[in-house]
């Protein structure tokens, strides 16, 4: 863990973003968020990752046997360059595969979501931080299934070291620039609500 971390800021060139376990059954379960918020913020840091440029590693587990494919929302804005490494351990970091696919993208600064959170999400999130890696999670992009989970994995979070932030701070963060060239279509990938009403109340009086 670096002694930099909570003030060194991320960037399109040493961050990484890790979807862990946003499968079907799993979401099921949820119950500390509202689905449609939680899908809706998954997709939009998927998309704005994207547009940034940022790596992106996309895991399930028993997919086969027990909780289901990636829910659609997420498939279907993956590019064709993201695989979906399916695997068996708890921690998705103790597969080889996966954290060889992290590790490889060269990235130093790490962005996990997952459902649940306490388990997918915080977990390999704790182990990459025990290896030397910065680690964040996008607490609006995760979600579990119950409130006394959310509360546990948030102190576990905070025992660790690990930075608790939301999907659209993340990426806006690592935009860095209003002026940049890809601010725009960052901020259409974040979809943010009341981002849009701003717009369209500006559009409104310009008219």
């Amino acid at each position: 863990m670096s002694d930099t971390k909570f003030h060194e800021f991320l960037t399109p060139d040493n961050s990484a973003l890790v979807l862990v376990d946003h499968q079907v059954c799993l979401y099921s379960g949820v119950r500390d968020t509202d689905l449609l918020e939680l899908k809706h913020n998954v997709v939009a840091l998927a998309k704005a990752a994207q547009v940034l440029q940022v790596p992106t590693v996309v895991t399930t587990t028993s997919a086969e046997s027990l909780w289901g494919p990636l829910i659609d929302e997420l498939a279907d804005v993956l590019p064709d360059t993201v695989k979906v490494i399916d695997r068996s351990t708890v921690n998705a970091w103790h597969d080889d595969r996966v954290r060889e696919s992290i590790t490889s993208t060269g990235r130093r600064k790490l962005i996990f979501t997952g459902i649940s959170l306490e388990v997918c999400a915080s977990l390999p999130a704790i182990a990459a931080a025990a290896e030397g890696y910065d680690t964040y999670v996008a607490l609006d992009a995760s979600g579990t299934f119950s409130d006394a989970k959310r509360e546990a994995g948030l102190i576990r979070l905070q025992q660790a070291g690990v930075i608790v932030s939301d999907y659209a701070t993340l990426m806006v963060e690592i935009l860095g620039d209003n002026a940049a060239p890809k601010a725009g279509a960052v901020y259409e990938a974040l979809d943010m609500p009341f981002a849009v009403l701003v717009g369209q109340i500006s559009a409104a009086y310009s008219r």
